[in-house]
């Protein structure tokens, strides 16, 4: 809202031409690799580095894992786009318990959204060829043909709250889509943010791993270390 009154003043009021914009809400802090390891051995936990981690993650989700995602910049605002996010398989009807009850605990009715390759919403969405959503921010007709497929992010009146992903503004998440598409053949990916109920969406290192081990999560891969319980 703040920065929506600002915008306001500017155009509206001052009259200046609209030339602001942005392409990524990903503008918070970034840690590394090395930032992440100290933080889980300064905590004594074991990990692994992986390979391909967007594959790995996908691998995961496939075999019906709900996996912690801590990578990249932390999102500005409400929503978490794949940098600090939660991932199920969309495909599984009990995700959306199975998240409820090992972390989120919120209302069974609130639905989690398909995050979707950006070229591939149309065919699965009720929306034209080139539509964009990036932000989570409008929900939309999943189309019939594909309510049955992904019911986990299917609302009860056939809706869901489209999250469309392109390449170029997070790869990483991107990439994890894709890979699950090359096991699946769904393009689609159950996405909500990491936290807890009642509490902010995780920022640090050190966020990720108090939540992942207050909760129910199996796997946490934060940018290409993962841990398991």
């Amino acid at each position: 809202a703040g920065i929506g009154a600002a915008l306001y003043v500017n155009h509206c009021i001052l009259d200046q031409p609209r030339t602001i914009g942005y392409q990524s809400s990903s503008i918070g802090p970034q840690f590394t690799r090395a930032q992440i390891v100290e933080a889980l051995n300064r905590r004594k936990v074991k990990f692994e580095i992986v390979a391909n981690a967007p594959q790995k993650v996908a691998q995961l989700l496939s075999d019906g894992h709900v996996v912690g995602l801590f990578q990249g910049r932390m999102e500005f605002g409400d929503r978490a786009l794949g940098n600090r996010s939660i991932l199920g398989d969309p495909r599984d009807a009990s995700m959306k318990d199975k998240i409820n009850a090992m972390i989120k605990y919120r209302e069974g009715y609130r639905p989690f959204a398909p995050a979707t390759l950006s070229e591939k919403a149309h065919e699965i969405f009720e929306v034209d060829a080139g539509y964009e959503c990036n932000y989570m921010e409008k929900v939309v007709q999943v189309r019939e043909g594909y309510r049955k497929k992904i019911p986990a992010v299917t609302h009860f009146d056939g809706s869901g709250r489209l999250q469309t992903v392109q390449r170029g503004h997070n790869p990483y998440f991107y990439g994890v889509i894709q890979e699950f598409e090359k096991i699946t053949g769904i393009p689609v990916v159950l996405n909500t943010s990491f936290n807890i109920n009642a509490e902010p969406i995780v920022l640090s290192p050190d966020d990720a791993i108090s939540t992942f081990f207050n909760s129910g999560l199996d796997y946490l891969m934060m940018e290409d270390v993962l841990l398991t319980k």
